[in-house]
């Protein structure tokens, strides 16, 4: 039975895209190098599969191209007569290697901004943790002012209600005077 496992190392990737290359490469199927690799590295097929489609294939598409080209090249020997011997890859040119080389540059650089998102992403989750508990607290706070404000409110409105009611008239020059009781 297959565990499940989620995370995929580069030496694992690097077993996938060699396998389906040589399956591709000797005619056979994708499908049948999923179950290979699956295998090999206890997994389903089904997940070698997504991983060569999700992840991995864009990383060797000139890879994958030469493969099929191989494969036609073979199957166009076999089909004469001639015993299949792979020659030089006519197809491979310095450029190809370079902008390949290049593409491995890349693989490091998205590494690291990755790692540095990811160290940012944390430092960005403890503000964010530290101004929840701030507004928590402030919650707290502003519910207890609340409840002594309300206390006080009914206080000032018994007092109110056991005094009686002062009354003010407007004298000539506008000015308040207490009506006497």
């Amino acid at each position: 039975m297959k565990v499940r496992q989620d995370a995929w190392s580069e030496e694992n990737d690097l077993l996938l895209a060699e396998t389906v290359l040589r399956h591709v490469r000797e005619g056979s199927t994708q499908l049948n190098a999923f179950e290979e690799v699956g295998d090999l590295l206890n997994r389903t097929s089904a997940a070698c599969g997504f991983r060569w489609n999700a992840v991995v294939r864009t990383q060797y598409e000139k890879a994958l191209s030469l493969a099929k080209k191989q494969r036609k090249q073979r199957s166009r020997t076999i089909e004469k007569g001639v015993l299949y011997t792979p020659a030089a890859p006519s197809g491979l040119t310095m450029a190809d290697v370079i902008g390949y080389l290049q593409g491995l540059d890349a693989v490091d650089s998205l590494k690291a901004e990755n790692e540095r998102l990811r160290t940012e992403n944390e430092q960005l989750q403890q503000r964010l943790d530290k101004i929840e508990q701030s507004s928590e607290v402030m919650q707290e706070d502003y519910e207890t002012l609340m409840k002594i404000m309300n206390r006080a409110r009914k206080f000032v409105a018994l007092d109110d209600d056991e005094a009686p009611a002062v009354t003010f008239k407007m004298e000539q020059n506008g000015n308040l005077e207490k009506v006497a009781e």
